[in-house]
């Protein structure tokens, strides 16, 4: 491979980054990475009807999150028209290109006459040799002359050899009568002016790269290696839709999934190392490469992706994690932004951030997701007097608070506030009552945590300290 790789992610600025664009944006990254060259963002916000500053935000705010980072600034795509049209009119004066002025009505009944002789709509091509030029009494659009002959060959890197029959293609527009280039053609000029080595997209754009092969072609420039990866479908198979997964990546965020978790699960939708499953990130850089990458479509699985943020929820380093969780916070879904808030501000001091950093790993290991990290751990931030879930209510009732009566004095007598300590009084308790251990442990952690369900009841009370533990019992003693 000679010179620099280069590749470049292009995403429209039309919505947010949906999964699909995320892939799209780990595969060039990673081969970029890979190959030791980089990766360039381009916004193609041609269509100034649908795209928006806030869709350009999102697409930024979410490569960020996912830290796929790019050499350079944000290229604008619309900021290049003046080269774009400098482009055309060399077409124009090669012969590549010639103006047409056809109506949408007549294209209309183009159209109508394809559907009925049961042929693909293709431009007839009537406006070839009239010689148009403007000034015109009707609007004219640009039209790129196509081979009348001949095949059209694509080496892609993932799908093979691709031909196209080149009378098949159609004159496509490269310019709009309102004086706009069109997609295809601005995307064949930024790369090449970007020195793009490799075009790494969806294999919906394998008929594109048939249509900018022929703008290439007649410019006489090199064109890009192609590869076109794979298509994500639903795990039934079906195109994927949002009741499959098709969400913007901020919605992953804040459903609590890891940046690191959704790095490992996109780069398996599409590409295999064996039977890997976990990757870190350096693996991924080392190992990727577009020889690996199928054909055929990944499955997206919800089910599958939990299970790859649960491994990274248990194994990130704790300090990186407890970071991941303060960063994840803000962007809370609605339904958890009052908890989210409070926990904001109750981390703020340092000890209760203490307590959080001494139960993480107890906490982290029942936990696979970043909002289910907060569900488990709320009982450090919520507060007193705890309210209590349903099975929690269950749990303490009268005879409940009248044996916790009898413990809180066994506690509040206890030379040391450790786990040990704490667990051999509580047993030694529960022994003397002729109890099982959980009929003493339950009740004293409905009462410590507000919930049935927490790390190990020794070890959280050990992480509240004495004097917030007995506190929280005897709230409950005064119900």
């Amino acid at each position: 491979m000679s010179g620099k790789v280069r590749t470049r992610f292009a995403p429209s600025p039309t919505g947010f980054l949906h999964i699909g664009g995320a892939r799209t944006a780990l595969f060039n990254w990673l081969y970029a990475r890979h190959h030791g060259g980089e990766m360039l963002l381009r916004i193609e916000d041609t269509d100034r009807e649908r795209s928006t500053p806030e869709a350009v935000e999102a697409i930024i705010g979410g490569l960020k999150w996912l830290e796929l980072d790019w050499a350079g600034e944000p290229l604008s795509q619309f900021s290049r028209r003046e080269r774009h049209l400098e482009v055309i009119r060399q077409l124009l004066d090669s012969g590549h290109a010639y103006y047409c002025q056809c109506t949408p009505e007549e294209l209309a009944e183009m159209r109508e006459k394809a559907r009925a002789e049961g042929k693909p709509m293709r431009y007839d091509r009537r406006c070839r040799e009239l010689g148009l030029c403007p000034p015109h009494d009707r609007p004219l659009v640009v039209r790129f002359r196509a081979p009348d002959e001949g095949e059209i060959v694509i080496d892609d890197l993932v799908q093979g050899t691709v031909t196209f029959a080149a009378d098949a293609m159609d004159d496509l527009v490269l310019m709009r009568a309102d004086g706009t280039p069109t997609y295809n053609l601005a995307v064949v000029v930024d790369d090449h002016d970007m020195e793009i080595t490799h075009v790494i997209r969806g294999v919906d754009h394998l008929t594109n790269a048939a249509r900018q092969k022929m703008i290439y072609d007649a410019l006489g420039w090199e064109v890009p290696k192609m590869a076109h990866i794979p298509l994500i479908h639903g795990p039934d198979g079906a195109k994927l839709s949002k009741r499959h997964g098709a969400l913007g990546v901020e919605a992953y965020r804040a459903m609590g999934y890891l940046p690191e978790a959704m790095r490992n699960y996109l780069a398996r939708l599409g590409w295999s190392h064996g039977d890997d499953e976990i990757f870190t990130t350096e693996q991924l850089i080392e190992w990727f490469d577009l020889n690996a990458v199928g054909k055929s479509p990944a499955r997206f699985d919800f089910t599958k992706l939990e299970s790859v943020n649960g491994w990274w929820m248990r194994n990130l380093e704790r300090e990186k994690l407890f970071r991941r969780f303060l960063d994840w916070l803000p962007h809370a879904p609605a339904e958890d932004k009052p908890r989210a808030e409070q926990a904001m501000k109750k981390l703020a001091d340092a000890d209760v951030r203490a307590r959080f950093m001494q139960l993480l790993d107890a906490l982290r290991e029942r936990a696979k997701t970043l909002r289910e990290l907060l569900d488990l751990s709320w009982f450090l931030f919520a507060d007193r007097p705890l309210e209590l879930n349903a099975k929690a209510q269950k749990i303490l009732k009268d005879d409940a608070r009248a044996m916790l009566k009898e413990l809180h004095a066994r506690l509040s007598a206890l030379p040391e506030w450790t786990e040990a300590a704490i667990d051999e009084a509580v047993r030694a308790f529960a022994e003397e009552k002729g109890l099982k251990l959980g009929k003493v442990a339950q009740p004293l952690r409905a009462a410590v945590t507000g919930s049935n369900v927490s790390p190990g009841i020794f070890e959280v009370l050990e992480a509240l300290g004495r004097e917030e533990s007995l506190a929280r019992i005897e709230d409950q003693l005064a119900e």
